[in-house]
């Protein structure tokens, strides 16, 4: 496996935090806080350098609120500077680990979505039903609280087997721990890195399914996923097998 050293001035260079910037105010440039932050715009990106530099940079605390759509749904929205932060550690390490997703990882990639999985359903089931002419049979997961018990130790072991970079390690603990209740597990709701780090925590359910149970037919979207094969009692090892992974 590749592995990368000295990789935090790249999330820090001037460059990035301007991509960074232009990233995180796609969408939302009548958003006040988009304003208030453009209205010193160098000024705050320079401070944003200067304290990611020179490791004195810490994240705002986060503002929560209630989604229900339509399930009930903790989401912690971070600071609009804070989330040029989040695009600046993503637009640098993403690349590195990308390359190691599986195909049918749906969420949260360029060119994927929702409207792509489910594309891939349909093609999955015509091919296992033989063309709708035999029986098969579908496992449909999720896995419960996914966000909220998520292992900060595991996912940065994950990371860490790519990035050799002790600075990178500290930012991204940083994110990882600015929730209302710290502690071991958990990602907030809402942020860019959550959903990035999502599928890289996952990606090694996806390895161990495509690779050591051989499942042809699987499909995932952030912690939702569906194995389609002609055997109900296969399905049934395989969910047992996953369970225990």
């Amino acid at each position: 496996m590749k592995t990368y050293k000295n990789i935090y001035s790249k999330i820090y260079n001037k460059k990035n935090l301007v991509l960074a910037y232009k990233k995180a105010r796609k969408g939302k440039t009548k958003k006040r806080y988009v304003k208030r932050f453009e209205k010193s715009l160098g000024k705050n990106l320079l401070l944003l350098y200067e304290e990611l530099k020179n490791q004195t940079y810490k994240p705002q605390p986060l503002k929560h609120f209630i989604l229900r759509d339509p399930k009930t749904r903790k989401i912690s929205k971070s600071s609009f500077r804070d989330r040029i932060v989040h695009h600046a550690i993503c637009n640098i390490i993403e690349p590195l680990f990308q390359k190691s997703f599986i195909y049918d990882s749906c969420a949260n990639q360029k060119g994927k979505g929702t409207l792509f999985a489910i594309k891939r359903f349909d093609f999955f089931k015509q091919k296992i039903t033989n063309n709708h002419t035999s029986l098969a049979f579908c496992l449909k997961c999720d896995i419960k609280h996914y966000f909220f018990e998520v292992s900060h130790k595991i996912l940065l072991n994950i990371l860490s087997k790519k990035i050799h970079d002790k600075k990178v390690t500290c930012l991204i603990k940083q994110i990882l721990q600015n929730t209302a209740e710290p502690g071991e597990k958990g990602m907030p709701l809402g942020n860019l890195t959550s959903q990035f780090f999502a599928n890289v925590y996952l990606n090694e359910l996806d390895q161990f399914v495509k690779h050591k149970l051989r499942a042809k037919y699987y499909i995932r979207y952030v912690d939702d996923f569906v194995i389609l094969s002609k055997s109900q009692e296969q399905l049934q090892i395989w969910k047992t097998e996953i369970k225990i992974f």
